[in-house]
């Protein structure tokens, strides 16, 4: 499995068919977050320098989740968003890769924080959250999901 960053048409119309998998996969509706209008805008706030979207391929070339980081509006500051494994790639490593190459990317466009939300039925994700340094936070935005969980990590001293 390699991660690559998602820069080529191709790879743009992968991370759009990953985030609507993601959307898909919810028992929420995330149309109160514009989640339409993100797909479509794409690479919009995760447009590099600032922003990265990841994109994990398997052995065959096939694109098996993606990630997302983007600017927050607090300074020093970039969030996690959208992390999506298709199930086809669960188990293979690919959720850790694509966080930890997220931390690696935040870091090295010098930001100094990094935050992300999670619903409590993703146990999988907040487990790997946890294990790879994230830390539960006070509510860094007013999601309108219920039981929204708020995790981030200091990646460098102020």
């Amino acid at each position: 499995m390699r991660i690559v960053p998602a820069r080529s048409e191709r790879d743009i119309g992968d991370v759009r068919a990953l985030f609507r998998e993601y959307e898909a996969s919810l028992a929420v509706d995330l149309s109160v977050q514009g989640i339409a209008a993100e797909i479509a805008a794409l690479p919009g706030r995760y447009a590099p320098p600032r922003g990265a979207l990841l994109l994990a391929h398997g052995p065959n070339g096939q694109a098996l989740g993606c990630v997302g980081v983007r600017p927050f509006d607090r300074p020093g500051a970039c969030e996690v968003k959208r992390l999506y494994v298709r199930p086809a790639g669960r188990g293979s490593g690919a959720g850790r890769a694509l966080v930890e190459e997220a931390i690696a990317f935040a870091r090295a466009a010098g930001y100094r924080d990094i935050l992300l939300d999670s619903l409590p039925d993703m146990t999988a994700a907040i487990g790997l959250y946890r294990a790879l340094g994230f830390a539960e936070i006070p509510p860094y935005w007013a999601s309108t999901l219920p039981g929204t969980l708020y995790f981030g990590m200091r990646l460098r001293p102020e």
